[in-house]
């Protein structure tokens, strides 16, 4: 059974990996497909980020007291704040930050987001399982996994808004087509790169299938494999036949988006555990 600050861990690592994808995804979206109308839903998934930053900073101030005091003991998150955890922390909530006040400064601000969400994205490649590694090229499959991630994630809501809206058929038959082509390239990398983390991680078929932490990647696996099947379904049926002017295609591509939001949450659900609960095979 976990304990209260075990499941307090999961939620919070839950709410960030949710809110720092989708807001630095939907911006970067927004700015390949060129798609407006979407800044106030990146702020709040960005603030979303930054409140799970803080609150899991805290919570580690906890984990090493021992009690509910070290959230607010700052000798103790002093401490904490000068190793990595606190790098991690800082670029998180300047990288958020800045994505913030770039969407507010309009398109001027651009610069500023795209920085912010780098420096975002960034952070979850100082602290965790794979930089204590320290493999410059696992640092780097894991920045590739977080960014193809990220807009896999930020595509959606606004190609299921835009599959709804039948005067903007066309755009979303646009933004579909476009992100197939990305995905094309993508998605095989995603799936290499994915490969090669859980087998630098993991590192042996004993370990995958008879430790907790491999059993709850190879779920995690199992997930990813049905997003994609569902992501080819949209690519390959339902935006082509949006294209010829098939009236019931965008009702059944926004059902499969809603249904690829269920597997997302699941798969983020189940990195959080990883990270959060779970620990390494020796």
């Amino acid at each position: 059974m976990l304990d209260l600050w075990e499941l307090a861990s999961i939620a919070t690592r839950f709410a960030l990996y949710l809110g720092v994808l989708t807001a630095v995804g939907t911006f970067l979206t927004t700015l390949l497909f060129q798609i407006t109308g979407y800044r106030h839903f990146t702020v709040g998934f960005a603030l979303l980020g930054i409140a799970a930053t803080v609150m899991g900073f805290s919570l580690s101030g906890a984990a090493l007291t021992g009690d509910a005091g070290g959230m607010v003991d700052f000798e103790m998150l002093g401490l904490l704040w000068s190793t990595s955890v606190g790098t991690a922390v800082a670029l998180r909530l300047a990288g958020l930050g800045l994505l913030i006040v770039g969407l507010l400064l309009g398109r001027v601000g651009r610069i500023l987001s795209m920085i912010g969400g780098g420096l975002a994205l960034w952070s979850f490649v100082t602290v965790g399982h794979i930089p204590d590694r320290g493999s410059l090229l696992l640092s780097i499959a894991l920045l590739f996994h977080l960014v193809a991630i990220s807009i896999w994630i930020g595509v959606l809501t606004p190609l299921r808004s835009l599959a709804l809206d039948p005067s903007r058929l066309s755009d979303a038959v646009r933004v579909g087509h476009r992100f197939g082509k990305i995905a094309a390239v993508f998605v095989p990398l995603l799936i290499l790169a994915g490969v090669y983390m859980s087998y630098e991680l993991v590192g042996s078929l004993s370990s995958l299938v008879g430790t907790g932490y491999g059993q709850a990647l190879i779920i995690k696996v199992l997930f990813v494999a049905s997003l994609l099947t569902l992501a080819a379904a949209n690519k390959l049926r339902f935006i082509p036949q949006m294209s010829r002017g098939d009236p019931a295609a965008a009702g059944h591509l926004s059902k499969s988006i809603s249904i690829e939001w269920s597997v997302i949450v699941t798969v983020i659900l189940t990195t959080a555990a990883l990270t959060s609960i779970l620990t390494l095979p020796s």
